[in-house]
């Protein structure tokens, strides 16, 4: 009978190591000095990076959250930013303190691929490899150089997916009860893991491990993780939904970087030079070697998550929580397949990796923010400002907070009793929130999240717009006049270039009216 065939019936693939239950551990010795010099180093370059140019956008907009705990909020849940507002309580106003966690999380992945290369049977080599391909990625290391959730996010993914692969060989079923309390902390940052689930489940039924499918411990810390749920799921019931209304938003912005058609080839570049060969060798590992086939069940749940984010029209980097599992794979797979070549071949081959783990750390290093500002060109345009986001997005917050500082000192006292901000995104509003809130006047935005923590006050009779569209400004008020302007040459546009600073007052039309058909996501 085939492997194949053996694998549909509903007789269990048992692992050798389960056969005879002895107290040896059956996994290779651990690389201690590989895996820890490589997280060593990008430990290294992760809190260089953290420390330099300013804040991100969205992590001035956790810290506005944070000042405004909810159980949910309309693009996100509530752990991040919860975390911001701790971390910025321990060191308040430093960016550099608040990457902290990110920074931790992404060497923890690192160490975890390698981890999770030395279940699947790699030695030394393999599980060097493995946390080398992850560390020399530049957007899965470089990610983790801010607190975003994608990068908490990521990281999770990692620890659910090593908790998994341990239980394949042990079936101590108190692994997945601990997979599932990742779980339930991961739906408070993002709500993708449970297409990681439906996918890994659904998967081990058809290909095997069902017993997986079967674990009563499984189950009671997946009702868990509903429990731990349900106030998000009360807030957004309760705000029309918006978290799911955010798919939309997301494909569209998709499509300045190619759309479901760039989806897979910039998917596999996001690992980086070597990682996109060591990740396409372990995608067919994981489906056709023989020495993983306990785990092919989790080949065969990357391409299904792989199709589902496809169609949804999501971003391309939602796939990078599955990485680690499969560069793992690559890994040994790799190096059982050098093992096999003929001496002169396999001198070969090592040369080749050596050229292409040199020309990854470069290119992990050149990519690794440490240019001075002046150095640093300014976008060309709102594609390569997308493309560049993590880079731009920190730049222009100082400058726009000292502009709209200006306007607010020059207005006659009357005025600024009254008067209250409005920004056009939820970036700027967020900046002016964290940089100016002990001296600016209340800061209000109909963008994105911002615009569930409230309308202004009907009694505001005096109004510093922030970018604000000219044509809506007419029509809400009396008399508007361009008091200011925020134009740095290093920003993201539309939040800190080419935007003018309006004082507006005569209200046309009160905020608890017209508040609701002005916010967007």
């Amino acid at each position: 009978m085939s492997g194949l065939s053996e694998l549909q019936t509903d007789r269990e693939f048992v692992p050798p190591a389960l056969e005879d239950r002895q107290e040896t551990d059956p996994r290779p010795p651990f690389a201690r000095t590989g895996v820890w010099s490589v997280a060593a180093v990008a430990a290294g370059v992760l809190l260089f990076s953290a420390g330099r140019y300013g804040y991100f956008g969205d992590e001035l907009y956790f810290l506005a959250a944070g000042r405004r705990p909810a159980f949910g909020y309309a693009d996100q849940g509530p752990a991040l930013p919860l975390l911001a507002r701790f971390m910025d309580i321990l060191a308040p106003g430093s960016y550099f303190v608040l990457r902290w966690p990110s920074v931790l999380l992404t060497v923890l992945a690192i160490v975890l691929t390698a981890v999770i290369a030395r279940e699947f049977g790699g030695g030394r080599a393999a599980q060097t490899g493995a946390a080398l391909a992850y560390a020399t990625s530049p957007f899965l290391l470089l990610q983790g150089k801010m607190l975003t959730t994608n990068a908490v996010d990521t990281a999770l993914w990692v620890v659910i997916t090593w908790l998994v692969v341990c239980w394949v060989r042990t079936r101590r079923d108190l692994l997945l009860f601990a997979a599932a309390l990742v779980t339930a902390i991961d739906m408070q940052v993002k709500w993708l893991i449970p297409f990681f689930w439906i996918c890994v489940v659904s998967a081990a039924l058809l290909v095997g491990p069902r017993a997986l499918a079967r674990r009563p411990l499984l189950w009671l810390g997946g009702a868990i993780v509903v429990a731990a749920t349900v106030p998000q799921l009360v807030w957004q019931s309760g705000h029309g939904w918006p978290q799911l209304r955010m798919g939309e938003v997301i494909s569209g912005e998709q499509g300045i970087l190619g759309g479901r058609v760039m989806f897979v080839p910039l998917g596999i570049l996001l690992a980086g030079c070597l990682g996109a060969v060591v990740l396409l060798y372990g995608g067919w590992a994981l489906l056709r070697h023989a020495s993983l086939r306990p785990y092919r069940f989790l080949g065969v749940a990357a391409v299904a998550l792989t199709l589902i984010f496809l169609a949804l029209g999501g971003r391309v980097y939602y796939m990078a929580g599955m990485y680690a599992v499969v560069l793992a794979a690559g890994a040994v797979g790799l190096v059982e397949f050098a093992r096999k070549l003929r001496p002169t071949m396999r001198r070969g081959a090592v040369v080749s990796a050596a050229l292409f783990a040199t020309a990854a750390t470069g290119l992990v290093l050149y990519d690794t923010p440490w240019r001075s500002p002046e150095r640093i060109a300014p976008p060309r345009d709102d594609a390569e400002a997308a493309i560049n986001i993590g880079v731009y997005g920190e730049f222009g917050w100082p400058e726009l907070t000292a502009a709209v500082d200006e306007v607010y000192a020059g207005m006659p006292p009357a005025e600024q009793e009254r008067a209250v901000l409005l920004t056009d995104t939820y970036w700027q509003a967020s900046a002016l929130d964290q940089l100016g809130r002990d001296r600016l006047p209340p800061v209000h935005s109909a963008s994105r999240g911002f615009g569930y923590f409230g309308a202004p006050a009907d009694s505001a009779s005096a109004v510093i717009a922030v970018g604000v569209n000219e044509g809506f400004l007419r029509w809400n008020f009396d008399e508007i006049r361009p008091a200011g302007a925020v134009d740095t040459r290093l920003g993201y546009p539309g939040n800190t270039q080419g935007v003018t600073v309006w004082v507006c007052t005569g209200r046309r039309h009160p905020w608890s009216e017209v508040w609701t058909d002005l916010m967007h996501l």
